[in-house]
């Protein structure tokens, strides 16, 4: 196994390299919907679009991008409304005789109990979350996605592909890498890549629709990124409404609605009317 200092200069490893590496996000959608109706229709939309079916095909995309293979599956719609998946993944594909026989390996069958245990290595998983208030006409669905790794492959390879596979408005992305390994002398290896920012490896294209802070602490490897949509185009918002059908006055009100709800999210903290 090697630990790649630079291009030009690897480290060999004694042993395996358990460096756990953790990619967290939250991703928000947010909606104008005007009435009691259009709020429960919106929940009911946003919750069929991202269903435990389409959730699961997302994170099997995530598992072949970081070149991992699923060993477990287990997926549940939740009544009224909610989602979550969680795949068990390893590094290397896996020989179906040391398989432990409780895994799926992503094929679900209705007789077969699904397991989902000691995933604090390899693992992705993702629970969604439509919310609404009826004092509130903005309705918002957010989505957390947790990608952890443990070896060589890497969660950041799938960064672009997640931020694509959503209708991001608020992006919060946390990266974090735990543990150590060591080389052939011994010494201790707290990280196995550079990295400055999250933002090293988020698409220009993506960078230029986003506003993005960053909040890191170096000397702990752990690295935080916020994202929000710079460009509002109002039509994009409006749920069951026509934006002809709305006055300039209308308008200009639910657009500063709007504006409000992503920069509470964004900075996380509510801001008076007054």
């Amino acid at each position: 196994m090697k630990l790649f200092k630079n291009d030009k200069n690897k480290i060999k490893l004694y042993g395996f390299n358990n460096l756990t590496k953790s990619l967290s996000f939250n991703i928000y959608d947010i909606c104008y919907t005007k009435t009691e109706e259009d709020r429960k229709k919106y929940i009911e939309y946003i919750d069929e679009q991202y269903n435990a079916e389409r959730l699961t095909k997302i994170l099997t995309d995530v598992t072949q991008i970081i070149g991992a293979s699923v060993l477990n599956v287990a997926k549940q719609d939740y009544d009224p409304q909610g989602a979550s998946v969680t795949l068990l993944i390893s590094e290397e594909e896996i020989p179906l005789y040391v398989v432990d026989p409780s895994c799926n390996r992503g094929i679900l069958t209705p007789v077969r109990a699904n397991i989902v245990g000691h995933l604090d290595k390899s693992h992705v998983t993702v629970h969604t979350y439509p919310e609404s208030h009826p004092q509130n006409d903005i309705s918002t669905f957010r989505v957390d996605i947790d990608v952890a790794t443990c070896g060589t492959i890497s969660p950041l390879k799938a960064l672009n592909y997640l931020i694509g596979s959503f209708d991001s408005d608020i992006i919060t992305i946390d990266y974090r890498v735990r543990g150590f390994t060591r080389d052939m002398d011994g010494k201790k290896h707290f990280i196995d890549h550079k990295i400055s920012s999250i933002q090293n490896y988020i698409a220009s294209e993506t960078k230029d629709r986003y506003s993005l802070i960053d909040m890191n602490i170096y000397q702990s490897n752990i690295f935080h990124t916020k994202m929000k949509l710079n460009e509002l185009e109002l039509p994009n918002y409006l749920f069951e409404i026509k934006e002809e059908d709305l006055s300039k006055e209308e308008k200009c009100d639910i657009i500063q609605k709007l504006k409000k709800e992503m920069v509470e999210i964004f900075y996380g903290m509510d801001i008076s009317n007054e």
